[in-house]
């Protein structure tokens, strides 16, 4: 199985570079994180996921606390990246009125991205979400047929 989480450093985050220099399109790397990837980043490490493998699919668990099924997103980017998101909003109505004593409940962007193996079936991905918790189901490929060997005529010669 060739699972890679996607980390932090993980190259897949080098378009959340700054580019200072649009004239020259030179990219200028800052010694400190921009805003959009640490926000990123945060969304991934704050999104719990299970990842189990049967004889025919993959099976990716993720928590999504408070999110409904019609605010998740469920994606492949890059031919075989997985992609989850999804945004839970605050209570806007009651807003105005309520002053927090304590927020610990993430608000925000939930986010995490998967590379899938080689043998995943692109075509035949599933996603199920009940009680904040998605369930989304990879159907694997077939095994590719076994080679026959070729047999050659040996002649006189």
């Amino acid at each position: 199985m060739a699972f890679r989480i996607i980390g932090l450093n993980d190259p897949i985050f080098s378009g959340f570079e700054d580019i200072f220099d649009v004239q020259d399109h030179e990219v200028e790397k800052s010694a400190t994180p921009s805003k959009k990837y640490v926000r990123d980043a945060k969304a991934m490490a704050a999104t719990p996921a299970d990842i189990k493998e049967y004889p025919d699919s993959y099976v990716f668990v993720v928590d999504m606390p408070g999110l409904k099924s019609e605010e998740i997103k469920v994606q492949v980017e890059d031919d075989n990246v997985l992609v989850v998101t999804g945004v839970r909003q605050r209570e806007s109505e009651r807003e105005k009125e309520v002053k927090y004593v304590r927020m610990e409940r993430r608000i925000g962007k939930f986010m995490r991205k998967f590379v899938l193996p080689e043998n995943a079936n692109l075509d035949a991905i599933s996603a199920v979400c009940v009680d904040g918790v998605l369930t989304i189901t990879v159907q694997k490929l077939p095994p590719p047929e076994p080679k026959k060997p070729k047999t050659i005529q040996v002649t006189v010669g």
